[in-house]
């Protein structure tokens, strides 16, 4: 059998063009024109002043046997949305500190109050103790019902110390609440493939006209860093939860118990909620909230225990499905009136009672 070697190469040659021309194919998608690139930074020099970064202290157990509580400092991100000084940031965040700390841009560093704070989403609401700085700027919040998979995005945030870090990707997808986490009742999230490491929460999530469409949240992660399953909490849950309407922060954290836990906690009804930690000088702390005092691991579950088990607030018991009524009749209960709550505490049934402060 003969070959044509001038068909040959003429065949090798136009192998290798396909080739080339996939090639940039495949990577076209991958590669930011100048134009592009030029926008996503302009983007970023529109919005970073708005960014800042949210230093927290707060009481944790010492490991070892004698178990002594102790402050230890903590660091997340959070976003300015107001002239007087309102910081959108995440719960888990803020959720148990004992003191709040944001610092800007220009380093200039300003106590914050927790106004409003919803672990069941994830996100919370800072009150600065005096105005934001000049050169701060206030980010608008988008309507995150706009954003659809696919949409560019881009995130600023403290990873792992680094302040104002940008780190760019898409939205990967939608989760309604109560789709991703038992414990997470109320929570909208963007999945996204931007890196998002330890010091991102609660930072923006924008969208490429520079409008807030997300509080950054968590990730999922096998390795303990970024692995492109990054979620962010919508914009528009997090406007409904903290601004539409009144909100409450407890200072208190705490783990559902149900089933075969409520069992092993000699629970006399179906769920409770154990008391993880609280923070000082919170509604928790105010009523007399027991915190855990040991680190136990039950069920894989990481836990503090020996503290107080939530049985009822205000006459309603606590479980799952009461979550969000008694959650709406703290927040709208008004300012002077009690708040009443029976806990479990040493195999008997306490009942606390506060005043609901402003």
């Amino acid at each position: 059998m003969m070959v044509n070697a001038s068909s040959f190469r003429y065949r090798g040659e136009a192998t290798k063009v396909v080739s080339i021309v996939l090639l940039e194919i495949i990577l076209a998608p991958m590669i930011l024109t100048p134009a592009q690139a030029q926008s996503l930074r302009d983007a970023f020099k529109q919005v970073d002043a708005s960014v800042v970064v949210v230093k927290t202290t707060q009481t944790e157990i010492a490991a070892g046997p004698e178990r002594q509580p102790v402050s230890i400092p903590g660091l997340g991100s959070g976003v300015l949305i107001s002239q007087e000084g309102d910081v959108m940031t995440a719960a888990h965040v803020v959720q148990t500190a004992d003191r709040v700390f944001v610092e800007f841009s220009s380093g200039e560093l300003i106590d914050a109050k927790i106004v409003g704070s919803e672990p069941a989403a994830d996100v919370a609401l800072l009150r600065l103790t005096r105005q934001p700085p000049p050169q701060a700027q206030v980010a608008k919040l988008g309507d995150s019902d706009l954003a659809d998979v696919g949409d560019q995005i881009f995130i600023i945030g403290t990873p792992l110390g680094l302040n104002h870090t940008l780190t760019a990707g898409h939205i990967s997808a939608r989760h309604k609440p109560n789709k991703m986490y038992s414990g997470m009742l109320l929570a909208e999230f963007f999945q996204t493939d931007a890196a998002i490491n330890q010091g991102n929460s609660g930072g923006p999530m924008f969208n490429m006209a520079g409008e807030v469409v997300g509080i950054v949240s968590h990730i999922i992660s096998r390795s303990g860093g970024f692995e492109g399953l990054g979620f962010a909490a919508t914009s528009n849950m997090a406007r409904g939860l903290l601004l539409d309407r009144k909100s409450f922060w407890s200072g208190l954290d705490g783990y559902f118990l149900s089933g075969e836990l409520a069992r092993v906690f000699n629970l006399p009804q179906p769920g409770g909620l154990l008391v993880q930690r609280v923070a000082d000088n919170s509604p928790a702390a105010l009523i007399g909230l027991r915190a855990g005092t040991m680190k136990a691991t039950i069920e894989g579950e990481n836990l503090i225990v020996g503290g107080d088990i939530v049985l009822e607030v205000q006459g309603i018991p606590f479980d799952r499905n009461t979550y969000r009524a008694i959650r709406d009749k703290l927040s709208e209960l008004p300012t002077g009136e009690f708040i009443s709550v029976t806990v479990l505490r040493g195999g008997e049934q306490v009942e606390l009672r506060t005043i609901k402060t402003p």
